[in-house]
């Protein structure tokens, strides 16, 4: 079977990067779907002057977005991108292949993180793998953060060559803003599903992301921005669940 593929993007202001993610998805693309938060910025713009299909709608969450925004495709075949995300070339030439033959629902492949400027090939952060190209369907967006495909029990998949490329943060500063307010939202979350937290849990937890990051992924070979990243996200952890103690004590 050949397939016929559809790009995906959602945006809000992403005058920085959108250009460059559309200009990586070309040659692979039967269509590109932009869909936007109302930028304020020169996102439609750009994206206009590419000859995207470009819609706008209020931002309800990552997965609902990305969900409106796969339901907007012509293609059962779904490529998803953020926008600061592109192809590598290796990636190009294994999705051609894929197209021209394609056997299963779904395809996983790895994430490179560009840190300040650096590859990152250790700490949590690489392989890193992600399944982005996939038979909508067999499987749709799920949870507001580090928002993951899952597919159905039926589905078929297939780890291909290359990297997505994500330039992820241009400073630390960047890192830290976001991550207070991801572990905001990640707290919440739990603290919705019912999920509690103690001053034990919370040690074991932080015990167990430092041992994840700098035992099992040596966050420490990554160099000075290794440790920087794994110091970050053992210290996430230690956040979310003091967070969740917080909101379980206030309530």
């Amino acid at each position: 079977m050949n397939m016929k593929l559809s790009v995906v993007i959602i945006t809000y202001n992403e005058e920085k990067n959108i250009e460059r993610c559309l200009n990586s998805v070309k040659e692979v693309a039967d269509e590109i779907i932009v869909l936007d938060s109302f930028s304020t910025d020169k996102t439609e713009e750009i994206c206009l002057k590419q000859g995207v299909k470009f819609f706008q709608h209020k931002f309800e969450g990552f997965s609902y977005q990305k969900n409106r925004a796969s339901g907007l495709a012509e293609n059962d075949y779904i490529l998803s991108l953020d926008a600061d995300e592109v192809l590598s070339e290796e990636l190009i030439e294994s999705i051609l292949k894929v197209k021209e033959n394609t056997l299963f629902d779904g395809y996983l492949f790895n994430r490179l993180n560009i840190y300040c400027g650096k590859p990152i090939k250790f700490t949590t952060w690489y392989p890193d793998r992600k399944l982005r190209l996939w038979n909508r369907k067999k499987g749709a967006w799920s949870k507001n953060i580090h928002e993951t495909v899952i597919h159905d029990n039926t589905a078929r998949i297939k780890r291909i060559k290359g990297d997505l490329i994500h330039h992820s943060y241009n400073t630390i500063g960047e890192h830290v803003i976001q991550t207070n307010r991801f572990t905001d939202i990640a707290a919440e979350a739990l603290f919705n599903a019912g999920i509690s937290s103690s001053v034990f849990k919370i040690f074991l937890k932080t015990l167990f992301a430092f041992f994840r990051e700098f035992i099992l992924n040596f966050a420490f070979l990554g160099g000075f921005y290794g440790f920087v990243i794994g110091c970050i996200n053992v210290f996430s952890v230690f956040l979310k669940y003091s967070k969740l103690l917080r909101m379980k004590k206030e309530s």
